[in-house]
């Protein structure tokens, strides 16, 4: 297959509170891209509302194939720059994406992100609707908090999860 046809996921660093402006405008280009929302509450000195909210602040994924379009998401108005390693974009898993999916579907098991992981045991989720999904035990007890890691983006997001849901990786 051409390299110039191939299309992966990116995230893009955008200006502050601009997330949902770069949507649009990659729309209007035909570029393909996810911000994953949340529902929150919030609140001003004369009234409370339910707003959506970026999950990760600042980030937008597109869908490109890099070498052809990279020039086009670079050139939309609020895009800073791509998410990667010195100067090398990274990939993101098509998994991933799908777990930032389902994550975002989820919002009342959303409770915070993290920039690293913490230490902890890992595991991997064993029923319900995060299935298959591998993380790092952030908090023991009746309600078990776990932090799900995104290496491509250098974030996490916590979940709260039922500990009977849970079954330990072992190392090696």
């Amino acid at each position: 297959m051409n390299d110039a046809k191939v299309q992966c996921w990116y995230a893009v660093y955008v200006r502050s509170r601009f997330e949902k402006k770069v949507r649009q405008l990659f729309e209007e280009k035909g570029i393909t891209s996810f911000l994953p929302l949340v529902e929150t509450w919030r609140q001003w000195s004369d009234r409370k509302k339910k707003v959506s909210m970026p999950l990760f602040k600042g980030y937008v994924f597109v869908r490109i194939s890099y070498k052809s379009d990279h020039y086009k998401v670079l050139d939309t108005d609020g895009v800073v720059k791509f998410i990667g390693i010195k100067n090398v974009p990274s990939v993101i898993r098509d998994r991933d994406i799908g777990w930032i999916k389902i994550l975002a579907g989820e919002p009342d098991a959303l409770r915070d992100i993290f920039p690293e992981i913490p230490t902890g045991q890992k595991v991997k989720v064993i029923a319900g609707p995060f299935l298959g999904l591998e993380g790092v035990v952030r908090k023991e007890g009746r309600d078990a908090k776990l932090v799900v890691y995104f290496d491509s983006i250098m974030q996490g997001i916590e979940v709260l999860i039922n500990p009977e849901y849970l079954q330990p990786i072992k190392n090696g």
